[in-house]
Order: C-alpha cells, then structure tokens, then sequence
C-alpha cells in the first residue's frame, strides 16, 4: 500500500479516494511514473525500442567504480605498434576472445573475457574527475565535483533505483531489505582534502545515499588496497544495537508509528520524511539476521577469500557477491582515494611502478574471481556487472618529479560489463592507433546509465521531480546501447 506523502490517502481500498487533483499532485512530485501501471508503460516503451526480450533481465546488480580514471592503454585497448612514450612499459596477452589481446598484467581477466563485454569507444569532453556524470547522468557537473550536497546534483543512480523501488514494491510498514549498499566507506571520507561527489542522494536528499558499509582492519603494509588483514571486517557499525530481537523492533516501530500518525503536518516536512526514511532503514538493518550475515566476510572459506584476494578492493567485491545473495539490489564497490589522491588510479607520476604493484594486480584478481564465482554459484544470469571509471589517460606519458606519468583524458577510454542482459564475448567500438580518440563508435557514460536502467526494468526516459516540483530526467539524451544487450 503507497502512501500519499502529506495527505491521508491510500493508494489501495475503496474506488474514488484519491480525486483528479491529488493524482496530478502525486504526478508533480514524481510519483506518477512509479505507480503499478508503470511497468506496463515502460515495457511498452522498450518494445517500441525493439528491446522489450531484454528489458528488467537484471534482478540486482553490482557497480565497481574505478575512481581517479585508469588507463585505456595499460588495461583493455593496449598499442603495442605505438612509439614507446604512447605504449608504455607493459606487454600484451591473448584473450578468450579471438584477435583481442589486453595488457599483460591482466592475466586473469583476459581467461574470463569471453564472459563479458568490452567497450573501447567510451567518450565524453570532460577530463576531470566527474565521478557525477557518470553515476549521475547529469553532465552539468564541472563545477561541482568537490561539492556533494550541492542541490543541482541529479542523485545516483543507486539512489534512483531505491526511490523507485520504494514506490512500487515496499509498504511503508514493512521491514525493507536495502535497495543500495555502498562498500567500502562513504565516499572521500579517507581522501585528506578532497570530497568527491557522485554516489549521494542529490535532489532527492541524503536518504537516499547508498547505506554505507565501513571497513575496520588492519593494512600491513599502510595501504588497504595493496593488502588487509584477514581479521578485517565490515559493519553497518552505528545500526547495530546488541539485544535487540525482532519482537522488541517490532514493538518498538509501532510506537513510533503511533506517535507519529497523531501529528498531522509530519509527511509534509521533508526533513522528517528523511528522518523517518533513516529510522525505517535503521530498523530493517538491525532487523535483518541475513543482511549483517551478509557483511561477515570471515564466514567465507579461506581459499574464496584469497581468490578475490587480501586487499580491501578484493573483499568488497567479495563483500557484494554475498549481499546480493542476501537480497541487496545495488551493491557499489569503490576502489576509493586513500589519503591521497595519488593513491588511486590518478597516475600523473610513478605511472608503471603503481600500475605492476598495486593498482594492476588487485584488479584483476578481485574482477576475475568476482566473475567466476557468480557464475559458479548460478547468479551471474541475474547479476549485472558494471565496471566504469570517469575518464582514461592521456595517450603520451609525461615527465614528473616522481617518475612518468599519465594525466586525465576522456576523448576515449575503455570500460567492462559482464552478467545479466549484457552479451557475452563482444568487444564494442575502437579507438585510432594511439588510443587517443573513437575510430568506431563513440558512446556516452548517459548511454551506459540509460542501458543500465533498462537492464533492471526501469525506463531511463520517465522523469522524477526535485524539492521544488522540478521535472528532470532520469537520463538527458542517454541511449540504450544494443551492441551491449542480447
């Protein structure tokens, strides 16, 4: 049963309740669009699409985000014909896919890439770290990467997905599995000065950021993404309170309801409809047995845990397989800033060496074992699996006082799908002989959301309203991409 927000209507019981006006007012904050006979319309509009067979194929998914932008020759489309300050140090090695050779620090993921899908014409005029147009779709974002609350932030995309499934799927007195789960912190909180946005609620408001788990364990040797402790742990810490069952949550939530339906003006405030929306998160969390199972890594074999391998990347991929498997429609994997920017895939020094040691090695292992193990446990057909970045680097490394360095470049770049909708074995688009620019192709980060949405079921084309009525769309000039489907 959907609640009107701010008036005392139910969607549901006797014909007539809700009148033409209340209807309209449901339309101007959004709603209109999440209503039952929605799913009506959007299949509708994905077959005239003609993509109706692979519309909502996706059931959940899993988001890596590969922050600080890597780089197209050094991981998927390597040139290894190109002048040496183009082609870098690194080789090539074959691949599952006949013809197509990666960079041979991928060994792993090139035995598993007849299962995915690789994109070389990714391309925007963006270089920057607009971790927001890409999550987001809004690409009005160039001024405000360092801002994350600021109000022109579209929210994420994760964030949608739970706007939409609130509206359509939960009753509002139930216990609600979370829709969109982030690991393995709240973005930027470990990056010194810099505080990226893109994976936040935006206009919808801060309930609607990915529930956050936070990671508590030691780093042998100082860097959580070269290598953790296996007593390493995550936790929805500041949800959990010890001795509480599931008949004192009950009891507990009825109270709160009690006193809250004797106030007639609650709905009408935003601030408490996101104060009620975190209360309810909070219960269900603390309510949920198979979710905080779900985040107990250590319950898993050692020989799966070293698979993914002992770095904080690895465990949150790990992390994620188990929260789908719990019930989670989004799990976000950040391989996030870790105090500073030049932790990350930001290579603008010290290019190689970081590449071989660390960045390199921890990726392939973690999304290699990722792929292989949803697969072996019959998830991957339901799994969608997005890897992308904000950008790639630039084609001709550069001199730096720390050793070469590549900077931003966002002319083309490279990306990885796999699991639920996306077909198997493709590579997609090109790029010229330096890797610099599409020479087949080019497609758009809005082009990947929109496909995305259409995977899971939802029409990238319907609009949602910001605080003030606004009608924005959940992707502005975005395409469903039908080389990546089938």
């Amino acid at each position: 049963m959907l609640r009107i927000l701010g008036t005392g209507h139910d969607l549901a019981g006797a014909p007539g309740r809700i009148n033409r006006r209340e209807m309209m007012r449901v339309g101007g904050l959004g709603l209109a669009a999440s209503l039952p006979l929605a799913d009506t319309n959007q299949l509708a509009a994905a077959s005239r699409d003609g993509h109706e067979k692979t519309f909502g194929r996706a059931k959940n998914c899993i988001l890596l985000y590969i922050y600080g932008a890597w780089s197209q020759l050094d991981t998927l489309d390597p040139k290894p014909d190109a002048a040496e300050e183009i082609r870098g140090e690194f080789g090539t090695t074959a691949t599952r896919l006949p013809g197509v050779r990666i960079n041979d620090q991928l060994p792993m993921t090139a035995d598993i890439l007849d299962r995915c899908t690789v994109i070389r014409s990714m391309s925007h005029p963006w270089p920057l770290h607009n971790a927001a147009y890409t999550l987001t779709g809004n690409p009005e974002t160039t001024n405000l990467e360092g801002r994350q609350r600021h109000p022109d932030h579209w929210p994420f995309f994760g964030g949608v997905l739970d706007f939409l499934d609130e509206r359509t799927n939960r009753a509002r007195d139930q216990f609600r599995t979370p829709v969109n789960v982030g690991l393995p912190w709240v973005q930027s909180t470990r990056s010194g000065p810099n505080k990226r946005a893109g994976t936040f609620g935006g206009f919808l408001g801060a309930s609607y950021d990915p529930l956050w788990g936070e990671f508590s364990g030691d780093m042998p040797q100082g860097d959580p993404y070269l290598e953790i402790t296996p007593q390493g742990r995550f936790s929805f810490s500041e949800r959990e309170v010890p001795g509480l069952t599931l008949d004192v949550l009950d009891r507990r939530r009825s109270l709160l309801r009690q006193l809250e339906d004797q106030v007639a003006w609650i709905d009408r405030a935003s601030s408490v409809r996101s104060y009620q929306r975190n209360r309810n998160q909070a219960f269900s969390v603390a309510a949920s047995d198979q979710l905080r199972r779900g985040l107990d890594i250590q319950d898993e074999p050692a020989s799966v845990r070293d698979r993914y391998g002992m770095s904080l990347f690895g465990q949150s991929c790990l992390c994620a397989r188990r929260l789908i498997e719990s019930g989670v429609k989004l799990v976000t994997v950040l391989w996030d800033e870790w105090e500073r920017s030049d932790e990350s895939w930001d290579t603008h020094h010290d290019h190689h060496p970081r590449m071989k040691n660390l960045l390199l090695p921890g990726f392939d292992r973690a999304y290699s074992a990722l792929i292989r193990d949803l697969q072996q446990r019959g998830m991957l057909d339901d799994t969608l699996v997005l890897c992308l970045s904000e950008h790639g680097r630039t084609p001709k490394l550069y001199e730096a006082s720390r050793g070469v360095g590549r900077g931003h470049w966002s002319e083309v770049y490279s990306q990885i799908f796999a699991g639920a909708g996306i077909r198997r074995g493709t590579l997609i688009g090109a790029s010229d002989e330096i890797a610099a620019y599409p020479s087949d192709r080019p497609i758009s980060p809005k082009d990947i959301l929109a496909t995305a949405y259409h995977l899971l079921g939802v029409d990238h084309e319907q609009k949602i309203a910001d605080r003030q009525g606004r009608l924005w769309p959940l992707v502005h000039g975005g395409r469903i991409v039908p080389e990546l489907i089938g």
